[in-house]
């Protein structure tokens, strides 16, 4: 697909568009920002559409998308608060387990996760500073199902190196 292509299409779906993304945000700046971070991923990866496919239903799903990422990543943010220099907790536990968090230091998590090995320490790392599985799996030319398995796998593995704190 050429970029007038792409440009045509999008034209004729700006107001499906615009919807949807404000029934995602319920704010019109929040709406208008994730319409333009569709609009720039989705031509950042034009050549993946296949002609003949349904162009409107691949932009909704590249919304989507974002939108569950983002907030997914805000809410990760939003959860971590500075108790002091170095010591963090989670906002959003039951007592028990920020009692357990305020234990654990921030250089006690990164020695857990610089622990594993590489195979799974960057993906994992890559994927808690933001990545999607897809540029994780471009980044390290690995299929993104497997991406996926290694960090499930090195939460599983954190949990457990943790769970001594416990």
């Amino acid at each position: 697909m050429s970029t007038l292509e792409f440009y045509s299409m999008v034209g004729n779906n700006s107001t499906a568009l615009k919807s949807f993304a404000f029934n995602f945000t319920r704010n019109l700046e929040d709406a208008e920002d994730l319409m333009q971070d569709t609009l720039l991923k989705a031509l950042r990866y034009k050549d993946n559409f296949q002609d003949g496919t349904n162009f409107k239903g691949w932009l909704f799903t590249i919304m989507r998308n974002i939108f569950i990422n983002n907030y997914k990543r805000k809410q990760l943010q939003n959860t971590w608060t500075d108790n002091s220099t170095n010591q963090h907790t989670l906002l959003n536990h039951s007592s028990q387990e920020v009692n357990v968090l305020q234990q654990l230091s921030e250089k006690d998590i990164w020695n857990a996760i610089h622990t594993l090995p590489e195979d799974y320490s960057k993906p994992f790392r890559m994927f808690i500073e933001g990545f999607h599985y897809e540029e994780i799996a471009a980044e390290m030319n690995i299929p993104m199902g497997t991406v996926k398995s290694r960090i499930f796998h090195a939460r599983k593995r954190l949990s457990d190196t943790l769970s001594d704190f416990r």
